[in-house]
């Protein structure tokens, strides 16, 4: 902190001057293990959707076992494991972290939250048998639903769920 010109100083107690740096060189992500940069974020089977705090949205995911609407056969871990990256492939869409209409949708697209029709469900227990195990069944099930899908709301996938539950998917 500077001293007013008004007090008496000793020319010990004065400021001296500080050694200068050197502004920062430019810098380049450049490095073979760097993200991002001109090559983008890999992709492909095993590296998922990545997005922030998705550990977050198996919280949310876990918020909705009391809810879900389960045929014979199908276990609610499952069920979760499944939907959970669904939810999460709709978040990274966005480029944010899970909210709860993420998962909603999620578990609303496999008529977990009811109204589900009856070809659905048998469409469905086959693929999410054992998915809290198998990571890459849950990749396959985040995998079959369609982007169109993803980006609508949770309520206009109940809508569509009724009326033509088909093209919420990719065949």
């Amino acid at each position: 902190m500077a001293q007013p010109d008004y007090v008496p100083l000793s020319s010990v107690d004065r400021v001296r001057p500080a050694d200068r740096l050197p502004p920062a060189r430019q810098w380049f992500q450049d490095r073979p293990a760097e993200v991002g940069g001109r090559r983008g974020h890999p992709t492909g089977g095993r590296f998922g959707s990545p997005g922030p705090d998705q550990g977050y949205g198996m919280l949310l995911a876990g918020q909705f076992e009391e809810r879900l609407e389960l045929a014979e056969g199908e276990r609610a871990e499952d069920a979760i494991a499944g939907c959970l990256g669904v939810g999460l492939r709709r978040a990274s869409l966005f480029g944010r972290a899970p909210v709860k209409p993420d998962m909603e949708l999620a578990f609303t697209v496999w008529g977990f939250l009811g109204d589900a029709p009856d070809e659905l469900v048998q469409m469905r227990k086959p693929l999410f048998q054992g998915t809290a195990k198998a990571y890459l069944d849950q990749r396959a099930i985040a995998d079959r639903v369609a982007v169109s899908t993803l980006r609508s709301t949770p309520a206009r996938v109940r809508e569509q769920l009724g009326s033509d539950w088909r093209s919420l998917f990719v065949w």
